[in-house]
């Protein structure tokens, strides 16, 4: 939306999510997520203290002090700050595995990397360390599990939301081959129109509360 309303405006913004949810490793994932801060992060701060032209010890503490601010950017918050040093581990254990030439089948490194970040997304919404671990505490409690789940409604969208994310092309793959016509118009201001007469509540901006 901000890409397409400053086009309007003549100004052209650099894409900053690449469909991250497709990722395979955490390292392809901050490459789709984010791109500017990653970029920011890259430039100011991890090649400033040597990037990987480092040794390899040197090299893991660059890695994990980049992500540890990376958290702190987001609010002074030990919430955030965990956040940071879980992606921080996360990134020395990917360097490391990969410097040891390891491979890993493609679904399953794109299973534990997408529940991984799933996970630590917890700790960046909670405002506490308890609340934290209720919500966790109730993503593993499988004794509660029932197959009455698959009869609700809601759990079968999300399931077909989460194959079309990780199977179809995204916004800017989509637009590579794109040309407008009238039909792509009529179309976009029918939607338009829907999704303004269905709208019956005001959801406040993330970054507002930083």
């Amino acid at each position: 939306m901000a890409i397409g309303v400053s086009l309007m405006l003549n100004i052209k913004l650099p894409a900053n999510f690449n469909s991250p949810y497709k990722a395979k490793d955490i390292q392809d994932f901050w490459r789709r997520w984010h791109i500017t801060l990653s970029k920011f992060l890259r430039d100011y701060i991890y090649i400033p203290l040597g990037g990987n032209r480092v040794s390899s010890y040197r090299n893991s503490f660059n890695l994990f002090s980049v992500f540890l601010i990376g958290g702190l950017w987001h609010g002074a918050s030990w919430m955030f700050v965990l956040w940071g040093a879980l992606h921080g581990v996360a990134m020395v254990i990917h360097r490391i595995w990969k410097d040891m030439g390891f491979k890993m089948n493609s679904l399953l490194a794109w299973f534990i990397t997408f529940n991984f970040i799933n996970i630590t997304w917890v700790f960046f919404r909670a405002k506490h360390w308890d609340d934290a671990l209720k919500v966790l505490g109730g993503m593993s409690s499988f004794g509660s599990f029932s197959f009455s789940l698959f009869n609700n409604d809601i759990y079968w969208q999300l399931i077909v939301m989460l194959i079309l994310v990780v199977t179809l092309k995204n916004s800017m793959q989509k637009l590579e081959g794109f040309k407008l016509n009238t039909l792509h118009l009529v179309f976009s201001i029918s939607i338009l129109l829907i999704a303004l007469s269905v709208q019956n509540s005001v959801s406040e901006f993330l970054y507002f509360n930083f």
